[in-house]
């Protein structure tokens, strides 16, 4: 009775972080997709729409855009292929289900769910290899870091990559000490979920070796175990990627992830990754003297070398993929579970290390919680915004007024995020109209046309005007005028 009454106490810290962090990313959570990667997250949410119209199917997901600016080819039928579609089938699913709320509200509320959960796994998983204490900040600064609470409820499969990568590891972990093999099989599944939802989960998943190399069993067990493992994690991935080359039409150019402009390395790379976004974005400086810290202390014995293989991949990965990295800053969600983990050794051992003045410790460490949300979020608040609110007026503008069927030209310099807006697939931008009105296009929409926006001008002079104002145009292009 009493060990059952301690383990009620340990659990209600993590509960509330829960409540915490669900309460923290509900923020906007009706707000439209225009905000800060609005374009990203718009392709997700498209692929997710499409189903809710067309039916679920995994394995040949479309969206909006019909435009040869991803691939280079044109893309009349809308393919989607980059990441296996399971976060947005999900979502899709339940919105068939419980068409309560609106598909973007379903995506946001299951990213919340997996961002809260990772959460958890990382609060659970550090409380099994370092301490309680350990696990409780670890799980409270993932919870409540602003750059996590903006990333723990945007429309991208990011957040699902992560919960899957660490989900997996943790039953393995739970795996290494109960010897059971359903364990064994969760962690298989969801590392084969993480790496077909985003390849770049491999580098969270480095630790896995080490620790079933690490259990006290005969080495060939061990071997076999992580033969095992991999070659079953990584087959559906190599199907994947075998699959979706029959649609060369949907793949984006990926070429420049790697190092764009050779910005590897460069002073550019350095100060971008490390200064910017580790620093300034995610710890608001003042969050690198506990993670400092808990990157110079001694590792736990049960931790062994998990925490520094994990720092590893973390690190492999600004390598490899340096110029996505550098590109966009939503590339560093990978990163937020060894940064909170590190930063919570260092927090831990701020407030229990008895060498050190226990008022100075403590002082340190609650100023350093307190300007690192600050100072974080005096730039993240701004990611929240919309900043062209006349894409969503023409948009549903748009929607009331042409068919459902139509195909549209959202003239947008290429952002998809106003194609979204209007519901329909087409092209986000201008140009070349004769030829996408040979290719289905029947409408033209534009946002603050002016006398200097010269297509606008002269497909008003050619074609019907539904409507032109101050704010927005919507041309019919199906009717000529006489």
């Amino acid at each position: 009775m009493k060990l059952l009454k301690n383990n009620i106490i340990r659990v209600i810290p993590f509960v509330c972080i829960a409540v915490l962090a669900i309460a923290v990313r509900s923020y906007k959570i009706t707000a439209p997709i225009a905000d800060w990667h609005s374009f990203r997250q718009v392709d997700t949410a498209s692929v997710a729409r499409r189903y809710t119209k067309e039916g679920i199917n995994l394995l040949i997901p479309k969206y909006d855009d019909l435009s040869n600016i991803q691939s280079g080819k044109d893309n009349p039928n809308g393919y989607r292929m980059v990441e296996f579609p399971l976060y947005q089938g999900m979502a899709a699913f339940l919105y068939k289900q419980f068409p309560v709320v609106s598909i973007e509200i379903w995506l946001r509320i299951l990213t919340i769910f997996f961002s809260t959960s990772t959460a958890m796994f990382l609060g659970y998983l550090m409380t099994r290899r370092v301490s309680y204490l350990s696990g409780m900040i670890t799980s409270f600064l993932y919870a409540i870091l602003p750059y996590s609470i903006f990333y723990g409820r945007v429309v991208l499969p990011d957040p699902f990559m992560v919960f899957l990568s660490i989900g997996s590891i943790v039953f393995l972990d739970v795996f290494t000490e109960k010897k059971s093999y359903g364990w064994f099989i969760l962690s298989i599944l969801l590392g084969m979920c993480g790496l077909l939802v985003k390849p770049v989960a491999a580098f969270l998943l480095l630790p896995i070796p080490y620790m079933l190399l690490m259990q006290k069993k005969p080495f060939l067990q061990k071997c076999l175990e992580c033969i095992v493992w991999g070659g079953v994690v990584i087959a559906p991935l190599l199907w994947w990627r075998q699959w979706i080359l029959q649609f060369p039409e949907g793949i984006p150019a990926s070429d420049w992830l790697f190092n764009k402009n050779n910005i590897r390395f460069k002073g550019a790379w350095f100060q971008w990754l490390f200064a910017d976004r580790i620093g300034r974005l995610i710890l608001g400086y003042w969050g690198l003297i506990p993670f400092g810290i808990g990157m110079i202390i001694k590792p736990e014995k049960r931790e062994g070398l998990f925490s520094w293989l994990l720092m590893l991949g973390s690190l492999l990965y600004l390598i490899i993929i340096a110029g996505g990295n550098v590109q966009h800053d939503y590339y560093q969600i990978l990163l937020l579970p060894v940064i909170t983990i590190f930063t919570g050794k260092g927090m831990a051992y701020l407030f229990t290390n008895t060498s050190l003045q226990r008022v100075s410790a403590w002082g340190v460490g609650i100023v350093s919680i307190i300007f690192t949300c600050a100072f974080s979020w005096y730039t993240l608040r701004s990611y929240y915004w919309i900043n062209r609110p006349e894409i969503i007026e023409a948009g549903r503008k748009a929607d009331a007024l042409i068919p459902a069927d139509a195909k549209v030209i959202a003239s947008y310099n290429g952002d998809t995020t106003f194609l979204y807006q209007t519901n329909r697939s087409g092209w986000p931008l201008g140009f070349d109209i004769e030829k996408k009105i040979q290719m289905g296009a029947t409408h033209y929409v534009t946002v603050s046309p002016t006398d200097n926006d010269l297509e606008t001008k002269d497909l008003s002079e050619r074609y019907t005007v539904l409507v032109k104002n101050d704010t927005f145009a919507i041309i019919d292009l199906t009717k000529k005028r006489e």
